[in-house]
């Protein structure tokens, strides 16, 4: 009869895979997300707040909502800014962009 059926044997139970084996796909995972999103955004985050430190009276900027002007006062969490002639606008510290160089509100005037 085995000529036609092949015998069954018996097969080994099926071995559970490490835990290890389990958590690899998880770590890399985050890893991956690390380098891709949360470094980067620290760093920008960084950069930012470092810039904010360092402004001073007189600086040319541009707010995120893409408003140029001269700082003319700095408080602690807004900014007055000239954006015309007499024109003082007071914006927060955290919606400014960019510092311009110097000069710069001069030449597009």
């Amino acid at each position: 009869m085995s000529f036609f059926i092949a015998d069954a044997w018996a097969q080994q139970a099926p071995q559970q895979p490490s835990l290890w084996m389990n958590l690899l796909p998880l770590v890399a995972l985050f890893v991956v997300f690390y380098f891709i999103l949360i470094r980067p955004q620290t760093q920008r985050a960084k950069k930012h707040r470092d810039m904010l430190a360092g402004l001073t009276r007189g600086d040319e900027v541009v707010t995120t909502g893409g408003m140029a002007g001269r700082i003319v006062e700095i408080g602690d969490s807004f900014v007055d800014l000239e954006i015309a002639d007499k024109v003082v606008a007071k914006v927060q510290k955290q919606a400014l962009g960019a510092i311009l160089p110097k000069g710069t509100l001069k030449k597009k005037a």
